[in-house]
């Protein structure tokens, strides 16, 4: 159930359209999501850390609904990749889907990781940016979401029993050593 009184809304992601990729992230053909998360095959994905102003990053708490870490907290906007789409494109499309914002300019690159075991098999690429904008959280795929210092960041990804998800956490990580 959603919180707030919100309507529960299930949507099954299971039948969506990917495109699957080899260790070079080439595009190999493509399959139902379900079946390629079954199976383990390689797909893409882009993450998107987003900060205000202040240097605050902002977290979504994933929807129970979701089939993947229901209920978990993670980076601020995520996604697969739609058929043909670029990385960039499809981390801007889910800023706008999944939180309601336009970032002003371009998104920034900062990192990929090749896929593995510990990214779900996603070749996944982050991109930061910054924005005040007021946010519109998608209710299908967002319980909730929150606003906190890099500081209490570092303090949750240190803490292995804190509900976030393995890429926040590897992303958080990669982020903070380029920092240093």
């Amino acid at each position: 159930t959603k919180t707030e009184g919100k309507q529960e809304k299930t949507i099954d992601y299971s039948e969506e359209i990917l495109e699957v990729v080899d260790h070079e992230d080439r595009v190999i053909g493509t399959e139902r999501r379900g079946k390629i998360h079954e199976l383990g095959l390689m797909h893409r994905s882009a993450q998107v850390l987003l900060f205000n102003s202040a240097g605050n990053l902002f977290l979504q708490k994933r929807s129970l609904n979701k089939d993947e870490f229901p209920g978990l907290w993670d980076s601020s906007a995520a996604g697969h990749l739609a058929p043909g789409e670029g990385y960039a494109e499809c981390a801007l499309r889910e800023l706008e889907e999944e939180l309601g914002i336009r970032p002003p300019g371009t998104l920034t690159r900062l990192f990929k990781f090749p896929a593995s075991s510990d990214t779900g098999y996603e070749h996944c690429t982050v991109f930061h940016c910054v924005s005040d904008s007021p946010l519109t959280l998608q209710e299908e795929e967002i319980d909730e979401g929150k606003w906190i210092s890099p500081e209490e960041m570092d303090l949750w990804v240190a803490d292995p029993g804190y509900r976030l998800t393995p890429a926040v956490r590897n992303i958080w990580r990669r982020f903070r050593q380029r920092q240093a």
